[in-house]
């Protein structure tokens, strides 16, 4: 509820835990349908007669305007009503998935990409406003956590319910489908932040919001955004990738590519979900935020380096069990990276922080897909691409443990200590 201020750090009855699953829910149509094209790629690939460099460009091109619309998407949060441009943005990028079920070229499929880009960067700088400005720090991590299963279920779903659909009726029937059934999600979030919607459509804050350049003059910014786009470089390498590497390198069928990507994601769901209520209860019990929250950061790129070589270095057995290792431990990070941010942000400015912060990161999301896709190429094998994770993941470890090394909310010019 809006104060003098206009802004609220405090729960509110308004704010119900409807809101926050509708938001969860949104991640995980905005993962399902950027990682349509990854359960497709085999298919994609063989029909519009794509070398894996032509498809790894497709993979990366999302990223092209996912990247630079983030901040303008953090402005747009502190400044216009985060609900109606979160509906705004999904109709976007729902229209975009459809529409690639129709495409027969190289070029089209690349322009729908772009536009799915714009529509899907509002999701996580719209939704940390709402969270930095609603809730309270003990609990960020389970609307964090909850998010996290999104992230991770989205392309579980896509890659299992995804590639049974694709084993039976095709890829383009399966883009159309998801498409349209992305939209229904707006019948709820209408309904249910209706009274949230016309509160921030009349109420506006006093304060403003600290600009772009004081974000990025702090350290602990830096932290989170130069840790969070290492972590991503391996992420989104096994995002885009794993349905081509089980298929291709571990000689898996579709339908067996299907049942063990979705098995990866679910644990990470379980992770992600788990992570965020354990880091709620430590904070309740009174262990500091950075105690609770800066240990799983450190600690999960570790984990995930481990995996990297398990991958790389073992037989297919091994090479598998290292994909589940690696998915339980993407789940000790994601709700973590973001309850991070929104609680050293703050109210005023969680909308542009995250909106930056993931627009730096998420260059990794360009690179990760287009650098496998030529190594894969040019080696011949994934060895290489999977040991360019494993040295982001340590480099990760590093960044966040000397520059993140309080986490409360920031003193921002014009404010009183919080």
């Amino acid at each position: 509820m809006a104060t003098a201020t206009g802004v609220s750090r405090a729960d509110t009855p308004v704010f119900t835990s409807a809101i926050i699953w509708l938001l969860a829910i949104l991640v995980l149509i905005n993962y399902v349908d950027r990682g349509s094209l990854s359960t497709a790629g085999p298919l994609i690939r063989d029909e519009l007669k794509l070398t894996n460099g032509q498809l790894g460009i497709l993979l990366s091109a999302f990223f092209w305007t996912y990247v630079p619309f983030h901040p303008i998407a953090g402005w747009f949060a502190e400044k216009f009503n985060a609900y109606q441009v979160l509906a705004i943005a999904l109709t976007i990028w729902a229209g975009a998935t459809a529409m690639t079920g129709l495409a027969h070229s190289f070029a089209f499929v690349l322009t729908l990409r772009l536009l799915l880009g714009v529509g899907e960067s509002a999701a996580f700088p719209l939704s940390s406003k709402l969270f930095g400005q609603h809730l309270k720090p003990d609990r960020m991590g389970f609307a964090n956590g909850l998010v996290g299963v999104g992230i991770a279920l989205g392309p579980a779903f896509g890659v299992f319910f995804g590639g049974e659909i694709m084993a039976q009726a095709g890829w383009r029937l399966t883009f159309i489908l998801f498409g349209c059934v992305s939209l229904l999600w707006l019948f709820p979030w209408l309904i249910s932040s209706r009274k949230l919607s016309q509160e921030a459509s009349t109420v506006r804050p006093l304060e403003a919001e600290p600009s772009f350049s004081e974000i990025m003059a702090k350290p602990a910014f830096w932290g989170t955004t130069l840790g969070h786009g290492l972590w991503l470089y391996a992420f989104y390498f096994v995002i885009s990738w794993l349905p081509t590497y089980l298929v291709k390198a571990q000689g898996l069928s579709v339908r067996q590519m299907a049942v063990t990507g979705g098995e990866i994601y679910l644990l990470y769901a379980v992770s992600s979900l788990l992570t965020g209520w354990a880091t709620d209860r430590l904070i309740k019990a009174g262990v500091s935020a950075t105690w609770s929250r800066k240990t799983f950061l450190v600690i999960s790129p570790l984990v995930i380096c481990a995996a990297m070589a398990g991958a790389a270095l073992g037989d297919a057995k091994v090479a598998i069990a290292s994909l589940f290792v690696a998915g339980a431990a993407f789940g000790l990070e994601t709700p973590n990276i973001y309850a991070t941010a929104q609680g050293l942000a703050g109210p005023r400015a969680s909308g542009k922080w995250v909106g930056l912060m993931n627009g730096i990161a998420n260059t990794t999301g360009i690179a990760a897909p287009l650098a496998t896709g030529f190594i894969v190429d040019a080696t011949g094998s994934f060895y290489a691409a999977f040991a360019a994770a494993g040295v982001t993941s340590i480099l990760t470890s590093i960044v966040v443990f000397f520059l993140i090394w309080r986490i409360e909310e920031t003193k921002w010019s014009g404010q009183a200590a919080p």
